[in-house]
């Protein structure tokens, strides 16, 4: 187990790009779900004045 979190030397390396792709992931999660909130609440809206008109 020592060995594959010492990624045969290179751990100082691969560790940190890992945390920075994963922290890169949340991001965009967290984004892409802001995104669609809002548009969510804009399609409703949309719907809600439609449905006032002739």
């Amino acid at each position: 187990m020592q060995e594959f979190f010492h990624m045969g030397g290179y751990a100082q390396w691969v560790w940190p790009v890992y945390g920075l792709a994963a922290v890169a992931l949340v991001g965009m999660l967290v984004s892409t779900r802001r995104t669609l909130k809002s548009r969510e609440r804009e399609f409703e809206n949309l719907k809600a004045n439609r449905k006032g008109a002739p």
